[in-house]
Protein backbone atom coordinates (compact mmCIF):
# COMPACT_ATOMS: atom_id res chain seq x y z
CA UNK A 1 0.00 0.00 0.00
CA UNK A 2 1.41 3.38 -0.92
CA UNK A 3 1.46 5.91 1.89
CA UNK A 4 1.08 9.62 1.15
CA UNK A 5 1.22 12.11 4.01
CA UNK A 6 0.94 9.65 6.91
CA UNK A 7 2.57 6.29 7.48
CA UNK A 8 0.73 5.09 10.60
CA UNK A 9 -1.03 1.73 10.28
CA UNK A 10 -4.73 2.19 11.07
CA UNK A 11 -6.30 -0.54 13.16
CA UNK A 12 -9.87 0.76 13.34
CA UNK A 13 -11.67 0.59 9.99
CA UNK A 14 -14.22 3.40 10.22
CA UNK A 15 -12.07 5.89 12.08
CA UNK A 16 -8.76 5.23 10.34
CA UNK A 17 -9.55 3.97 6.81
CA UNK A 18 -7.09 5.47 4.36
CA UNK A 19 -5.86 5.76 0.80
CA UNK A 20 -6.68 3.10 -1.80
CA UNK A 21 -4.33 4.00 -4.61
CA UNK A 22 -5.71 1.85 -7.41
CA UNK A 23 -5.99 2.47 -11.18
CA UNK A 24 -8.54 4.55 -13.12
CA UNK A 25 -12.18 3.56 -12.97
CA UNK A 26 -13.18 5.13 -16.28
CA UNK A 27 -11.11 7.50 -18.40
CA UNK A 28 -13.20 10.64 -18.21
CA UNK A 29 -11.07 12.39 -20.81
CA UNK A 30 -13.12 10.23 -23.18
CA UNK A 31 -16.31 10.70 -21.10
CA UNK A 32 -17.33 7.16 -21.91
CA UNK A 33 -17.30 3.60 -20.58
CA UNK A 34 -16.65 2.16 -24.04
CA UNK A 35 -13.94 -0.50 -24.01
CA UNK A 36 -13.48 -0.33 -20.22
CA UNK A 37 -13.29 -4.11 -19.78
CA UNK A 38 -10.49 -4.73 -22.29
CA UNK A 39 -8.56 -1.54 -21.45
CA UNK A 40 -8.61 -1.90 -17.67
CA UNK A 41 -10.49 -4.89 -16.25
CA UNK A 42 -8.65 -7.70 -18.08
CA UNK A 43 -5.09 -6.34 -17.61
CA UNK A 44 -5.79 -5.70 -13.92
CA UNK A 45 -7.11 -9.24 -13.37
CA UNK A 46 -3.87 -10.73 -14.69
CA UNK A 47 -1.73 -8.46 -12.50
CA UNK A 48 -3.70 -9.35 -9.37
CA UNK A 49 -3.55 -13.08 -10.17
CA UNK A 50 0.25 -12.95 -10.45
CA UNK A 51 0.52 -10.92 -7.24
CA UNK A 52 -1.53 -13.46 -5.28
CA UNK A 53 0.59 -16.31 -6.63
CA UNK A 54 3.76 -14.48 -5.58
CA UNK A 55 2.35 -13.89 -2.10
CA UNK A 56 1.82 -17.63 -1.67
CA UNK A 57 5.38 -18.41 -2.84
CA UNK A 58 7.06 -15.67 -0.81
CA UNK A 59 4.94 -14.60 2.19
CA UNK A 60 7.89 -12.72 3.70
CA UNK A 61 7.26 -9.91 1.23
CA UNK A 62 3.93 -9.01 2.81
CA UNK A 63 4.14 -5.62 4.54
CA UNK A 64 1.77 -3.32 6.43
CA UNK A 65 -0.78 -1.03 4.82
CA UNK A 66 -4.45 -0.14 4.65
CA UNK A 67 -5.59 -3.67 3.95
CA UNK A 68 -8.90 -5.02 5.14
CA UNK A 69 -9.02 -7.99 7.48
CA UNK A 70 -11.35 -10.90 6.87
CA UNK A 71 -14.84 -10.01 8.05
CA UNK A 72 -14.21 -6.26 8.13
CA UNK A 73 -16.40 -5.76 5.06
CA UNK A 74 -18.58 -8.89 4.94
CA UNK A 75 -20.70 -7.37 2.17
CA UNK A 76 -17.73 -6.95 -0.19
CA UNK A 77 -17.84 -9.01 -3.38
CA UNK A 78 -15.20 -9.60 -6.03
CA UNK A 79 -16.04 -10.39 -9.65
CA UNK A 80 -13.99 -12.29 -12.21
CA UNK A 81 -15.95 -11.97 -15.42
CA UNK A 82 -15.25 -14.23 -18.38
CA UNK A 83 -14.74 -12.98 -21.94
CA UNK A 84 -13.25 -14.65 -25.04
CA UNK A 85 -9.96 -12.79 -24.52
CA UNK A 86 -9.57 -13.36 -20.78
CA UNK A 87 -10.83 -12.62 -17.28
CA UNK A 88 -11.78 -9.13 -16.13
CA UNK A 89 -11.65 -8.03 -12.48
CA UNK A 90 -14.22 -5.85 -10.71
CA UNK A 91 -15.98 -5.33 -7.39
CA UNK A 92 -19.57 -5.58 -6.24
CA UNK A 93 -21.66 -5.68 -3.07
CA UNK A 94 -23.96 -8.29 -1.52
CA UNK A 95 -27.45 -6.82 -0.95
CA UNK A 96 -29.32 -10.05 -0.14
CA UNK A 97 -28.41 -13.73 0.22
CA UNK A 98 -29.18 -14.19 -3.50
CA UNK A 99 -28.41 -10.79 -5.05
CA UNK A 100 -25.21 -8.88 -5.84
CA UNK A 101 -25.23 -5.25 -6.98
CA UNK A 102 -22.48 -3.87 -9.24
CA UNK A 103 -21.80 -1.30 -11.95
CA UNK A 104 -23.31 -2.00 -15.37
CA UNK A 105 -20.03 -1.12 -17.11
CA UNK A 106 -18.39 -4.16 -15.51
CA UNK A 107 -20.71 -6.40 -17.51
CA UNK A 108 -21.40 -4.35 -20.64
CA UNK A 109 -19.04 -1.52 -21.59
CA UNK A 110 -20.60 -0.89 -24.99
CA UNK A 111 -17.97 -3.08 -26.70
CA UNK A 112 -17.66 -6.28 -24.65
CA UNK A 113 -20.59 -8.10 -23.06
CA UNK A 114 -19.93 -10.57 -20.25
CA UNK A 115 -21.88 -13.84 -20.23
CA UNK A 116 -20.38 -15.71 -17.24
CA UNK A 117 -19.42 -14.28 -13.84
CA UNK A 118 -17.32 -15.82 -11.07
CA UNK A 119 -18.62 -14.25 -7.86
CA UNK A 120 -16.21 -14.21 -4.89
CA UNK A 121 -17.65 -13.65 -1.39
CA UNK A 122 -16.20 -13.71 2.12
CA UNK A 123 -12.59 -13.23 0.97
CA UNK A 124 -9.92 -10.53 1.08
CA UNK A 125 -8.25 -12.01 -2.00
CA UNK A 126 -10.02 -12.43 -5.30
CA UNK A 127 -8.30 -15.41 -6.93
CA UNK A 128 -8.15 -17.61 -3.82
CA UNK A 129 -10.25 -18.20 -0.73
CA UNK A 130 -13.84 -17.44 0.18
CA UNK A 131 -17.13 -18.68 -1.22
CA UNK A 132 -17.13 -18.93 -5.01
CA UNK A 133 -20.27 -19.01 -7.11
CA UNK A 134 -20.75 -18.93 -10.88
CA UNK A 135 -23.67 -16.98 -12.33
CA UNK A 136 -24.89 -16.35 -15.86
CA UNK A 137 -28.03 -14.60 -14.66
CA UNK A 138 -27.90 -10.81 -14.39
CA UNK A 139 -29.80 -7.73 -15.46
CA UNK A 140 -28.50 -4.33 -16.50
CA UNK A 141 -30.44 -1.14 -15.84
CA UNK A 142 -32.67 -0.71 -18.86
CA UNK A 143 -31.39 2.84 -19.40
CA UNK A 144 -27.68 2.10 -18.99
CA UNK A 145 -25.83 4.51 -21.31
CA UNK A 146 -22.08 3.80 -21.70
CA UNK A 147 -21.45 7.04 -23.61
CA UNK A 148 -22.56 9.13 -20.62
CA UNK A 149 -21.84 6.62 -17.81
CA UNK A 150 -25.48 7.01 -16.80
CA UNK A 151 -27.66 4.52 -14.90
CA UNK A 152 -24.52 2.51 -14.16
CA UNK A 153 -26.09 -0.30 -12.10
CA UNK A 154 -26.64 -4.01 -12.62
CA UNK A 155 -27.95 -6.87 -10.49
CA UNK A 156 -26.42 -10.36 -10.46
CA UNK A 157 -28.66 -13.24 -9.40
CA UNK A 158 -26.92 -16.03 -7.49
CA UNK A 159 -28.09 -19.60 -8.24
CA UNK A 160 -28.82 -20.22 -4.54
CA UNK A 161 -28.71 -18.33 -1.26
CA UNK A 162 -25.26 -17.99 0.31
CA UNK A 163 -24.77 -18.90 3.97
CA UNK A 164 -24.62 -15.79 6.15
CA UNK A 165 -21.81 -15.55 8.70
CA UNK A 166 -19.56 -13.00 10.39
CA UNK A 167 -17.43 -12.84 7.23
CA UNK A 168 -20.24 -12.91 4.66
CA UNK A 169 -23.40 -10.84 5.03
CA UNK A 170 -25.52 -8.38 3.03
CA UNK A 171 -25.26 -4.64 3.59
CA UNK A 172 -28.30 -2.59 4.61
CA UNK A 173 -30.10 -0.52 1.96
CA UNK A 174 -31.54 2.95 2.64
CA UNK A 175 -35.14 3.10 3.79
CA UNK A 176 -37.56 5.49 5.48
CA UNK A 177 -36.08 8.93 6.19
CA UNK A 178 -32.71 7.78 4.83
CA UNK A 179 -34.20 7.98 1.34
CA UNK A 180 -34.35 11.78 1.73
CA UNK A 181 -30.69 12.17 2.73
CA UNK A 182 -28.11 13.42 0.23
CA UNK A 183 -25.25 12.36 2.57
CA UNK A 184 -23.15 15.46 1.76
CA UNK A 185 -20.77 16.03 4.67
CA UNK A 186 -20.71 12.37 5.70
CA UNK A 187 -17.46 10.40 5.74
CA UNK A 188 -18.05 7.31 3.63
CA UNK A 189 -15.93 4.20 3.13
CA UNK A 190 -15.17 2.70 -0.27
CA UNK A 191 -13.56 -0.72 -0.60
CA UNK A 192 -12.20 -2.82 -3.43
CA UNK A 193 -9.36 -4.72 -5.13
CA UNK A 194 -6.66 -3.28 -7.41
CA UNK A 195 -3.35 -1.50 -7.92
CA UNK A 196 -1.46 0.26 -5.13
CA UNK A 197 -0.23 3.27 -7.11
CA UNK A 198 -0.50 4.95 -10.49
CA UNK A 199 2.96 3.64 -11.36
CA UNK A 200 4.47 0.18 -11.06
CA UNK A 201 2.93 -3.23 -10.55
CA UNK A 202 0.88 -4.89 -7.85
CA UNK A 203 2.81 -6.02 -4.75
CA UNK A 204 2.61 -9.57 -3.45
CA UNK A 205 0.60 -8.37 -0.45
CA UNK A 206 -2.19 -6.97 -2.61
CA UNK A 207 -5.65 -7.63 -1.21
CA UNK A 208 -8.93 -5.94 -0.40
CA UNK A 209 -8.28 -2.32 0.60
CA UNK A 210 -10.41 0.55 1.86
CA UNK A 211 -10.46 4.33 2.06
CA UNK A 212 -12.48 6.99 3.86
CA UNK A 213 -13.88 9.67 1.55
CA UNK A 214 -15.87 12.83 2.35
CA UNK A 215 -19.18 12.98 0.47
CA UNK A 216 -19.58 16.28 -1.42
CA UNK A 217 -22.57 17.95 -3.06
CA UNK A 218 -23.44 17.27 -6.68
CA UNK A 219 -22.90 20.97 -7.43
CA UNK A 220 -19.29 20.67 -6.26
CA UNK A 221 -18.85 17.57 -8.38
CA UNK A 222 -20.47 19.09 -11.48
CA UNK A 223 -18.06 22.02 -11.26
CA UNK A 224 -15.31 19.51 -12.09
CA UNK A 225 -17.00 17.00 -14.40
CA UNK A 226 -19.80 19.13 -15.95
CA UNK A 227 -23.53 18.64 -15.53
CA UNK A 228 -23.84 16.31 -18.53
CA UNK A 229 -22.01 13.70 -16.45
CA UNK A 230 -23.17 14.55 -12.91
CA UNK A 231 -26.87 13.84 -12.52
CA UNK A 232 -29.26 13.42 -9.56
CA UNK A 233 -28.55 9.70 -10.03
CA UNK A 234 -24.94 10.27 -8.87
CA UNK A 235 -23.32 10.81 -5.49
CA UNK A 236 -19.75 12.12 -5.34
CA UNK A 237 -16.82 12.04 -2.97
CA UNK A 238 -13.90 14.43 -2.57
CA UNK A 239 -10.42 13.48 -3.71
CA UNK A 240 -8.80 15.82 -1.19
CA UNK A 241 -5.53 14.50 0.20
CA UNK A 242 -5.03 12.36 -2.92
CA UNK A 243 -7.42 9.72 -1.59
CA UNK A 244 -9.56 8.05 -4.21
CA UNK A 245 -11.03 4.95 -5.87
CA UNK A 246 -9.90 3.30 -9.10
CA UNK A 247 -10.10 0.22 -11.32
CA UNK A 248 -10.18 -2.58 -8.76
CA UNK A 249 -13.01 -0.81 -6.92
CA UNK A 250 -15.27 -0.50 -9.95
CA UNK A 251 -18.81 -1.60 -9.02
CA UNK A 252 -17.96 -1.82 -5.33
CA UNK A 253 -19.67 -0.26 -2.32
CA UNK A 254 -19.64 3.24 -0.87
CA UNK A 255 -21.04 3.06 2.66
CA UNK A 256 -21.77 5.32 5.62
CA UNK A 257 -22.57 4.33 9.18
CA UNK A 258 -26.17 4.55 10.41
CA UNK A 259 -27.35 3.00 13.70
CA UNK A 260 -23.84 1.57 14.15
CA UNK A 261 -24.16 -0.43 10.93
CA UNK A 262 -22.91 0.15 7.37
CA UNK A 263 -25.49 1.58 4.96
CA UNK A 264 -24.99 1.41 1.19
CA UNK A 265 -25.19 4.82 -0.48
CA UNK A 266 -23.21 4.37 -3.70
CA UNK A 267 -21.85 1.98 -6.32
CA UNK A 268 -18.41 2.92 -7.66
CA UNK A 269 -18.86 4.25 -11.19
CA UNK A 270 -16.16 6.68 -12.35
CA UNK A 271 -13.15 8.74 -11.35
CA UNK A 272 -10.44 10.90 -12.85
CA UNK A 273 -7.60 9.74 -15.08
CA UNK A 274 -5.32 9.31 -12.07
CA UNK A 275 -6.15 7.60 -8.80
CA UNK A 276 -3.63 9.82 -7.01
CA UNK A 277 -5.22 13.03 -8.19
CA UNK A 278 -7.36 15.26 -5.98
CA UNK A 279 -10.33 15.00 -8.37
CA UNK A 280 -13.74 13.86 -7.09
CA UNK A 281 -15.08 10.37 -7.78
CA UNK A 282 -18.59 9.48 -8.91
CA UNK A 283 -20.92 6.71 -7.77
CA UNK A 284 -24.39 5.55 -8.70
CA UNK A 285 -26.62 6.97 -5.95
CA UNK A 286 -28.40 4.09 -4.25
CA UNK A 287 -31.36 6.15 -3.01
CA UNK A 288 -32.06 7.23 -6.61
CA UNK A 289 -32.11 3.61 -7.79
CA UNK A 290 -33.76 2.11 -4.71
CA UNK A 291 -37.02 1.21 -6.48
CA UNK A 292 -35.09 -0.51 -9.28
CA UNK A 293 -32.94 -2.34 -6.73
CA UNK A 294 -35.89 -3.47 -4.62
CA UNK A 295 -37.77 -4.62 -7.72
CA UNK A 296 -34.86 -6.95 -8.56
CA UNK A 297 -34.20 -8.37 -5.09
Amino acid sequence: MKFLALSLLCLVAVACARHITLEDVIDLEKNSAYGYISRFGIPLAEKVRKAEEEAQRNPGRIIGGSHAVLGQFPYQVGLLTELPNGLSLASAVLVSPTRVLTAAHNLDDGVAFVTRINVVLGSITIFTGGTRVVSTDFILHENWTPSLIRNDVAMINLPSAVSISNILAPIALPSGNQLDEDFAGDIAIASGYGLTSDLGGIPANQQLSFVDLPVITNDECAAVYRSAIIQPSNVCTSGAGNKNICTGDSGGPLAVVRNNNPLLIGITSFGSGSCESSMPSGFARVTYFIDWINNHL
